[in-house]
Order: C-alpha cells, then structure tokens, then sequence
C-alpha cells in the first residue's frame, strides 16, 4: 500500500513492490473479506431507481455457486468466457467466479455490435459467454461462426433451448468452492485495445495487474482509502478504467463501489446519484466533467461533499481544474495510462502542485522516462516517446495470438506506448501528440482500422480513410473521408445510411460523426493511405473556422 508524506519525493522513494508468488485476483477482491459477514461490498441501483446491496460473504457464495456451474458446462483453467455486460452485480459475480476457476475474463463492451464481438470471441477462442437479454440477440446471431463458442449464458429473459440461465445455475451450484492456487504471473484477463492498423489486438494481463495498479489508484485519490470513502464511476465495467481502475482496486481494499446502469451519461444524475449515495471518490473521464460543467448552480441543489477526483484520458486544462476547486471543493488529479500499462503517470494534490495541461508525474513503483528510437532516455524538454521500463507488474504479458504486435511494442526494456511527450526539468510530463493514429474521443481511443474495415464492407463505398477530427468536447471525433463506387452520388440519406452501418456492426462511440465524400485519397508510392496527411488538412480546416 502507497504510505503518505509530505513530498513526492519521499512517497516515490519509500514505495517498494510487494508481489507474492501466488495471487488470485478472485479470492483478493472478494474472499480475503468475506468472514466479515455484514462488510459491504456493492451499491446496485438500477434505471428504476430501485437499489440492492451486496455483502462480500454475499459475493463469495454467488460466486462460488457459478465457479461450480462453470466447471459443470466444461469451463476450467486457461478457458476464455467473455463478458458482455453493463455495470451490473451479474458483472462483478461473473469476474469472481472465473478468476478463481482459473479461467480467463474477457470484458465485452454491451454497445459491440455483430461484428465487433465476432472478431473478439474468435481471436479469443472464448469457450464461454455470459450476456443479457438486450445483447444475447447478437451472440445468437453469430454463434454458429464461433465453433469454440460452447456455452452461452443469459442473466435473464432466457429461453433454455439457446442459452443457458445465469441464476438457475447459481441456484444450483454449490457454495462450496476451492480456489485454484494461481501464479501472481498467471493469465487472468484479455481486455482488447483497438491499434492503428490491423485488426483489436487482445492485451493479456496476469493476476499480478491489479497489485500493479494500486498506486495508480492510491496516489491520485489522495491516498486511497480513507475512513468513509465509496468509490462509484460512469465509465463501462467493460474498459480498463472502470474495471481495474475502479472496481477491483476499491474491493482490494474493501471499500464499496456504486454501481449505476445508465445508457447515457446524464450530468443532471450524476450529481443526484453523487449525493443520494454519499459518494466520495470517483473516476471521470474528461468529457463527463465537461458536460457536468455546464449544470448550473449545482452545489445549491445537491448536497454532494466528495473528497477524490481522478480524470485521465486527455489533459484537463485550467478551466476544468477551476471548476474542480470552485464546485466540487477539490483539485482534480489527472493521471495517464494504457491498456497494456495502465495508471503509470499522474497527480496527487496532498504531495504536488497541479500544473495545468500537465499529466504529472511518474507514479510510485514506476519508472517512465521520455526515450528516443533506440531507446535512450532524453533530456528535459526534448520531445520523445513515453516509454516504461519493464518489469512492472501493471504491464500486459502479451498480445494474445500476436507475437509481432508484442515484440514492436518494446524496444529493449522499454515498453512503448506511442504517445509523444516532454518531460520538464521536475519531472512533470507534458503531452504532446500521437505518434501514431489512435483517435482519443470521450476517453476511449479507437483504432481507425477496423472502422475502415467495416465500412469498406458496405456495398456503395470503394475507399475509405478515419482520422480524428478535433473537437471542443469529446477531443477528437470519429471523421471519415469515403471515396463512392462509380455510380454512386454522395447525399444525406447515403451519409446517414453508412453512420448506422457502423454503429450496428462495431459500437455508438466508433461511428463517423462525420462523413467527407471525396474523389480521391492521398496515398504513397506503395498505395498505403496518408492518414498524417488527412489530418494536417482536417487541422488547418478547423483553424480556419475558429478565424
């Protein structure tokens, strides 16, 4: 655990890595408490507004009823199950069971579509899924193209005859279980991250990934936890930063966690569920504190008294930090991270001060320098790539199935991470730029390649290139610049037709809120699209109409 100070320096230095030999992510979160009967693990409340509550004693016999439930359908060690489910108790159960099973997690955005989730549950081999009764329509749909795909799994509204019922199997499995003993090095999730080009790659992550993420954790919620702390974040269970930023790190400790099933983000409720729960720590990622910016006079209406903020993503600027101190009554910290190595850099208020546009700095336990291509740590102010040096427990084991994806991202103990920045003279890391094409939009970050693929797929389309186009709220926008099959004639109904193409087939945050019909696409001698090129364009467009 991180200890306090009075300095970053003497938090850094002090700080040491305790991984044991054996560590299960399963029996950490959840079994480790449960002889304490009462101790409260989850606060569910549903769209109704109707509200449950989970006990860690709970959790560990649901949990142990589907590990064994599991095991009787075939699911063991080193199997795949996905999990395409929201913030739900179901969630959390089914995360338990399989990492104590041994089995490997595999967290599935709900909004996917068809083909999104075809291409995960196929590269994945997933044996197993576990959905609801809004997304099961979509595995039934493609499930006779997974032939690993054996068991599916219905949180309800099930029909027996195609899937199997989540609580009829817990109903029937025994609440005795024995944990399998697993290596802290030991696979225990695959959480897919979208690349530049290519297909998502699956980054695998070890047991070990949650001990590597609590002082990314710790350090910028002021020295996390505290006596009443209740952690709760709008972000999906299904990414990173909900999952293992949040859920597991706060169940580590013992701390309870909100969970709230929203289809949309709504600022208006997030300060009613803020003060009706007495929340005090929450992840926000940047475009949710900026739509939460524009409520007015919040605090006069709910009674809110929050202690931690932690927003990464894209820089927060002054303006935001402002309102942090001005509405909420604190700094918001910021921090920075990866899929494949989350939460390496960032802020804490009670040892640092917070310099606007700036990530921070390198988190306790991590060293993150600024490299240049061969590898060598450049000196302050200079522009480079952040890179962290392995081995650290928060970094992934590999790309499942992609050898050559895993080599390039290192580059001798360096893991890359693609992103360029500067590193001034104390230590504050400045970002820069992309070095590559990964679009940064409400927080997720989005590959353009497999949106190209999809909408290459639709019948009037011939070329197709995705940028990200700058915007005020969301940072960048999904823009896509589409070259027509001859014959074709560019309009509105085509615009909207190949907008929902996208949305169906992949997810609501990876289709084109802008579409550019074009004659043609900048290209190289060797006929590969000039993404850079589009963009520069798309930049000096946007300057333009500031002017």
């Amino acid at each position: 655990m991180l200890l306090s100070g009075k300095t970053y320096e003497k938090v850094y230095g002090a700080f040491q890595w305790e991984i044991p030999e054996y560590y299960n992510i399963g029996v950490d979160i959840c079994d480790k408490w449960a002889h304490q009967r009462y101790r409260l693990a989850l606060i569910y409340e549903n769209e109704k507004g109707e509200i449950a509550k989970y006990s860690f004693w709970k959790l560990k016999r649901l949990s142990n009823r589907l590990a064994n439930g599991f095991q009787h359908y075939g699911i063991g060690r080193g199997d795949r199950v996905g999990i395409l489910l929201p913030q739900l108790p179901e969630t959390a159960i089914s995360h338990i069971a399989l990492y104590k099973l041994g089995a490997i997690a595999i967290p599935l955005f709900s909004l996917f579509g068809t083909d999104a989730l075809a291409y995960r549950l196929a590269n994945s081999g997933a044996k197993g899924i576990i959905t609801d009764a809004a997304n099961l329509h979509k595995i039934l749909e493609i499930k006779e193209n997974l032939p690993d795909l054996k068991t599916v799994i219905v949180t309800e509204g099930q029909d027996k005859d195609q899937a199997h019922d989540f609580w009829g199997l817990i109903e029937k499995g025994s609440a005795d279980f024995t944990p399998l003993q697993t290596r802290a090095d030991d696979p225990a999730l695959i959480i897919y991250t979208s690349g530049t080009t290519g297909p998502p790659k699956g980054a695998l992550h070890a047991h070990r990934t949650l001990l590597g993420h609590l002082p990314g954790v710790e350090f910028p919620h002021n020295f996390f936890p505290k006596e009443d702390d209740l952690f709760w974040t709008p972000a999906d269970w299904a990414w990173i930063g909900g999952l293992i930023d949040v859920l597991f790190p706060s169940w580590h400790h013992g701390i309870p966690v909100v969970a709230h099933r929203a289809r949309k983000f709504d600022p208006e409720e997030a300060f009613h569920l803020l003060a009706r729960h007495g929340i005090r720590n929450a992840f926000m990622p940047p475009t949710a504190i900026k739509m939460m910016r524009q409520v007015k006079d919040p605090a006069s209406r709910y009674d809110y008294h929050m202690r931690t903020i932690g927003s990464g993503g894209e820089s927060l600027g002054e303006g935001l930090l402002a309102w942090g101190r001005d509405v909420m009554g604190l700094t918001i910290n910021e921090f920075y991270g990866q899929t494949e190595c989350n939460l390496v850099v960032g802020t804490c208020s009670e040892v640092m001060e917070a310099r606007p546009g700036s990530m921070g700095k390198a988190i306790p336990g991590h060293r993150v320098e600024v490299i240049d291509d061969s590898g060598n740590p450049l000196p302050p102010g200079t522009v480079g790539e952040i890179a962290v040096q392995s081995p650290d427990p928060v970094m992934f084991l590999e790309y499942w199935k992609n050898a050559e994806a895993t080599r390039e991202k290192f580059v001798g103990d360096w893991l890359l991470t693609g992103d360029l920045a500067r590193k001034d003279e104390d230590g504050y890391f400045w970002f820069v730029g992309r070095k590559d094409d990964v679009i940064t939009s409400s927080g997720y970050r989005i590959g353009p390649a497999e949106i190209e693929d999809c909408i290459m797929k639709h019948p009037a389309v011939s070329m197709v290139a995705v940028i990200g186009s700058p915007d005020k709220v969301r940072t960048e926008i999904v823009k896509a610049f589409v070259v027509l099959k001859e014959g074709m004639a560019p309009g509105p109904d085509i615009e909207e037709d190949l907008k929902q193409f996208v949305k169906t087939r992949l997810a609501a945050h990876e289709y084109p809120r802008e579409i550019e019909f074009v004659g043609e696409l900048p290209m190289t001698t060797t006929g590969k699209i000039m993404r850079k090129e589009l963009r520069a364009l798309e930049m000096e467009k946007k300057a333009r109409e500031k002017s």
